[in-house]
């Protein structure tokens, strides 16, 4: 369903805000994107810690998307307090001004790594669903959890849905390949999951899971634990054969897999760019690709 009015990205200067913006407006949304700083992609120059400077963004806006964040690369270098300014003060003065100004739809860009602690696996990789208790292990992951909780509070003025995207940020080829197996998910498929879900179903979504196309079943945790390349080599033997044209070792251990089934039956998210694109690309280019965006999940 196409949301009427224009579209409000926050952090659209940022490598996932500036990609969900560019990718809305090739599907023909009208995009106003905010950010403090001045890009190709940022229409409102502005600091969300200052209401006054975007609140006008929003008049006549169907959707917003929201993006902006310290991420965890910031942990230890940003005082705790902007943590919570920034992810949480902000996002809470984003809800209230976007309910008064009769936004539809709020759309928050998370992370996976809000699952903190519950990812140290033990015997098994963790098959991590949304009903995955999460354990925070630092200030980024506290705040990006509170902000989720004030996003669905708000479910009922607004349609809300909170999108736990997996690891998509720059990271050396043979890094990314073994990433792109269980916990990686291409920059293409995090758009995607954000363009569904600005016009997607007008009830409440809730939280989902936004990660790649993965091979793997929930009873294959113990052997993706302790021996996943014997799995990868009988499951997808191309995929073990590509690692090898390229000199990649396979992954000696997996400690976890993302699943965003929930994010399919919901908005239609269907992944499509996993190990077996990036290997494809891999082996007709020059130089094998490291595109990617946000934060660490």
């Amino acid at each position: 369903m196409q949301q009427p009015g224009h579209v409000v990205v926050t952090g659209a200067a940022g490598l996932v805000g500036s990609a969900i913006v560019r990718r809305l407006r090739a599907a023909g949304c009208p995009v106003v994107g905010v950010d403090r700083r001045p890009s190709p992609d940022t229409t409102v120059v502005a600091d969300l810690r200052d209401p006054a400077a975007w609140r006008h963004a929003l008049a006549g806006a169907g959707a917003v998307v929201h993006t902006a964040a310290l991420h965890a690369p910031h942990v230890g270098v940003r005082p705790e307090d902007e943590f919570h300014e920034i992810n949480v003060t902000a996002t809470r003065d984003l809800l209230e001004a976007s309910s008064a100004a009769g936004v539809r739809r709020f759309v928050y860009t998370s992370s996976t790594s809000v699952y903190g602690h519950a990812l140290e696996p033990v015997d098994e990789a963790v098959w991590v669903t949304e009903d995955l208790v999460c354990r925070p292990r630092d200030i980024y992951d506290e705040t990006k959890l509170a902000a989720e909780r004030l996003v669905l509070s708000a479910a009922g003025a607004m349609s809300t849905v909170c999108l736990r995207i997996a690891r998509c940020f720059p990271e050396p080829p043979a890094v990314l390949a073994r990433h792109r197996l269980y916990r990686g998910v291409d920059m293409a498929d995090v758009t995607q999951a954000h363009l569904l879900a600005v016009r997607g179903p007008g009830e409440a979504a809730g939280v989902l899971n936004i990660a790649g196309p993965y091979p793997w079943r929930v009873e294959d945790g113990g052997q993706l634990r302790h021996d996943p390349a014997d799995l990868i080599t009988r499951r997808i033997p191309e995929v073990a054969a590509g690692f090898g044209r390229h000199g990649w070792a396979l992954p000696t251990s997996i400690d976890r897999v993302y699943v965003s089934a929930r994010a399919g039956e919901v908005l239609g998210y269907r992944p499509r760019r996993g190990v077996t694109a990036l290997l494809a690309e891999a082996r007709t280019a020059d130089h094998p690709p490291t595109s990617g965006g946000a934060s660490p999940a």
